[in-house]
């Protein structure tokens, strides 16, 4: 009877002690044991995450990580921690997160019941939606105006599943390319070989504000998908490092840094351009940074 009265005690003082002096498991393990975290980077998803004219990955996404790796730091009692950089793709960065080659995705990844069957997501970060950008001579301005011509969206993206969806769906007629990348895809609209280009409306907004002509390009106004949220990306099942993850977000959002750090890359001029996107936070995602939330469900925002 003793000893059945003893082990309840046991467990609670095991549960008590701090997470250092706790079995590590998953990815906590794994930078504790390599002193080391990896952040995956994206080249030209401004201004999430993008190489700038030192070629160094910077980006508002960046800024939310390197708060991570703080709190990871902070976590784990380490004196250093040492911060690798490894370049994503839209084709590679879940099999990468997915394969333990980098812990954090950087950049501008929609966070849906898709994705999150593979790896999960921190708490959202931005809201987008689908539109298109066009030249202004092009006279597209809505998705309908672009019946029997040819589009292009970024091969491994939410938004090419969309506009094949949409084409089918509306009988559009449509001839969907795949680019290796946004870079790629807006130089096809920029060249004539796509009449429209079908992406994220705030990366669309950065891409036209960086390019050659900023004011030759038009974005629909219409979208074909709801307010869809950005998470950074980590590992499934790995509760113990999302916990550390997701109250270091929250805090960071909640925070007057969090408001801060938005206005820096979406009201400010960024390098290596001094572009400015002039995109203000709007109601929906003020209500995230106050209410943090990793749900992929448009519905809750």
């Amino acid at each position: 009877m003793r000893l059945r009265r003893l082990v309840p005690v046991l467990l609670a003082g095991l549960a008590a002690l701090p997470a250092s002096a706790q079995e590590l498991t998953g990815t906590l393990k794994k930078i504790k044991d390599t002193g080391a975290i990896t952040l995956g980077y994206r080249d030209s998803s401004v201004p999430f995450s993008y190489l700038d004219g030192d070629q160094k990955p910077v980006g508002y996404a960046m800024d939310i990580c390197y708060k991570v790796v703080d709190a990871v730091k902070a976590h784990l009692k380490l004196d250093k921690l040492e911060t690798k950089l490894n370049p994503v793709t839209s084709a590679t960065r879940i099999p990468l997160i997915a394969n333990g080659t980098v812990d954090l995705e950087c950049g501008s990844t929609t966070n849906n019941v898709d994705r999150q069957k593979q790896v999960a997501f921190t708490n959202t970060h931005f809201l987008t939606a689908s539109r298109f950008v066009a030249k202004k001579a092009s006279n597209v301005t809505k998705f309908d105006d672009l019946k029997g011509k040819t589009v292009v969206s970024t091969s491994g993206t939410t938004n090419i599943r969309q506009i094949n969806e949409y084409n089918t769906a509306n009988k559009l007629g449509l001839t969907i390319l795949p680019a290796k990348d946004h870079a790629e895809a807006f130089l096809m609209v920029e060249t004539g070989r796509a009449v429209a280009f079908v992406m994220d409306d705030v990366l669309l907004a950065s891409l036209a504000a960086g390019s050659k002509e900023p004011d030759a390009y038009v974005i629909s106004k219409d979208a074909i998908s709801k307010p869809e949220p950005y998470g950074i990306m980590l590992r499934k099942d790995d509760a113990p490092f999302k916990k550390v993850v997701d109250d270091a977000t929250a805090a960071f959002y909640r925070s007057p840094e969090g408001k801060t750090t938005y206005d820096k890359w979406f009201t400010k001029p960024i390098p290596p351009r001094n572009i400015n996107l002039n995109l203000p936070m709007d109601e929906a995602l003020k209500k995230a940074f106050a209410t943090p939330s990793d749900s992929p469900d448009p519905a809750m925002y």
